[in-house]
């Protein structure tokens, strides 16, 4: 079985490049819901910093040695530690947040840690976008359905971890009886992209490259029926529009 560290290491410098960037109105609604407007900030499962950077001076945890590379060349500062045992002290942070990775940690485990780092009144959010962003209804079609087929591989290839399926999250926020309130809302960011990007995020998902790393080859996992069609429907860059969904909760 592959965990949620080996699927993202090793390809750093592509996931960066094809991720998308938080967007910046995610500092406004979660400073407004803690109620400061100068956080001390902890992101879990930084990656690459993406999300880490949307703070000044946010301390970003990350587990992967080749993501924390990137990170700090983007001027970020991040520390090796997991969402399950950070290493920081008791009530360090007013807020704490995870941008696309909640689903790869362990609840039982992140959980009390995240309202142990978190001070009094402090708040954690976990964000994730919506896969594939809208750009064409051809496009995003074939998407889904390699996505679910390599879905099916990765269980066939024992490559899936435990938690890589995305649950209710805010259903296991409430039920753990850690925060006060929870709550969702849904935010929308757009940037541009051509065929080659779109095929290329669906290659930076951790399952495609965890089979293409036992030797599945792109044909097998669908990636070139998308090629086809993606350099058929975008073969110049357009407006990609993403959904974000924002879980927010409250010690």
């Amino acid at each position: 079985m592959t965990d949620a560290t080996t699927r993202f290491g090793g390809f750093a410098q592509e996931y960066d490049r094809v991720r998308p960037r938080p967007p910046a109105e995610l500092v406004d609604l979660i400073t407004q819901w803690a109620g400061l407007s100068e956080p001390e900030v902890v992101d879990l499962g930084a990656g690459t910093g993406l999300s880490t950077a949307l703070w000044p001076d946010a301390l970003g945890v990350e587990p992967d040695a080749g993501m924390r590379a990137v990170a700090a060349a983007r001027g970020v500062r991040v520390v090796d530690g997991t969402a399950e045992a950070t290493g920081l002290p008791d009530a360090c942070a007013d807020i704490v947040t995870a941008g696309q990775a909640l689903h790869w940690f362990d609840p039982a485990r992140t959980y009390p840690e995240i309202a142990r780092i978190l001070r009094p009144g402090g708040v954690f959010a976990a964000f994730d976008c919506d896969w594939p962003p809208t750009v064409d209804p051809e496009c995003d079609a074939v998407y889904r359905e390699v996505e679910a087929h390599y879905r099916v591989l990765e269980v066939r290839h024992h490559v899936r971890p435990a938690y890589a399926d995305k649950p209710d999250h805010v259903a296991r926020l409430r039920d753990s009886g850690l925060f006060r309130h929870v709550t969702e809302v849904a935010l929308h960011s757009r940037d541009t992209g051509d065929a080659a990007r779109f095929v290329d995020t669906l290659r930076s998902q951790g399952g495609v490259r965890a089979l293409l790393d036992r030797g599945l080859t792109e044909d097998e996992i669908g990636l070139t029926r998308l090629r086809e069609v993606a350099q058929r429907r975008l073969p110049h860059p357009r407006t990609w529009w993403w959904t974000y969904r924002v879980r927010l909760a409250a010690v």
